[in-house]
């Protein structure tokens, strides 16, 4: 019974070309969560599932194994993660390393370091649950959001806390898009990751970064360039 981190890594981004293996700080982004997972001692193996022969060959010179290769009906814009996964672990295990748990780890992760890997896998052991996975707290309160109309003007999307004080709003939270723990099992059955049943791993913000744009592409760069030369945690 094997613990395997997998990581997602097809080759058709369109909004940053060759994302996953556009050098980010020094290396190819893939390589940073490579190298986080082979750096906690977590897992067994490090598995990435891609459908592309150049980021196969790039996850390979840092350490990762490419027992397969993705079909191209889990490889389009519309497949979510769980599927993805779900494959992945069913392969394995049809093919001779059974999974017990199951890391999913995105490329495009910089910021995720070791002793949160090992922390998510501490609280999947420590408590009954379904997942643990990374999150971090928005900067501003939702509950104050404002849209912009198709006339150009603003409206809030909650007009009722207009009045309401920051401070006396509940704290909300998002998907830091780092990682997700789970058993072999709640993978195969595709279970719901954003449930009662799904423990948080809480991440401070400095060191989340969505990059799905070249303007976040940049600014993950400066705040990554930063936190090495302060030694951020």
């Amino acid at each position: 019974m094997s613990i395997v981190a997998i990581i997602p890594a097809r080759g058709g981004s369109k909004r940053i070309p060759r994302k996953n293996i556009k050098e980010f700080c020094g290396k190819p982004m893939i390589a940073w969560s490579i190298e986080a997972a082979r750096q906690s001692g977590c897992f067994d193996r490090i598995v990435v599932s891609t459908d592309d022969a150049e980021i196969a060959e790039v996850a390979r010179q840092f350490g990762a194994e490419i027992p397969f290769m993705r079909p191209s009906s889990l490889s389009d814009d519309y497949t979510g993660t769980i599927p993805v996964i779900r494959h992945a672990v069913e392969w394995l295990s049809d093919n001779g390393s059974t999974v017990f748990e199951a890391c999913c780890l995105y490329a495009t992760a910089p910021f995720v370091s070791p002793e949160d890997l090992k922390r998510g896998q501490q609280m999947l052991h420590s408590e009954a649950c379904s997942y643990a996975f990374s999150v971090t707290s928005y900067a501003f309160p939702i509950q104050r959001a404002i849209r912009i109309t198709s006339e150009g003007r603003v409206a809030m999307f909650n007009p009722e806390h207009f009045q309401t004080r920051s401070q006396d709003l509940e704290e909300a939270w998002h998907d830091a898009g780092q990682f997700y723990w789970g058993s072999a099992q709640v993978w195969m059955e595709e279970r719901p990751i954003f449930s009662e049943d799904t423990l948080p791993v809480t991440l401070p913000r400095h060191r989340v970064q969505d990059i799905d744009t070249p303007e976040d592409w940049v600014r993950a760069e400066w705040l990554f360039r930063a936190m090495q030369a302060q030694g951020a945690d």
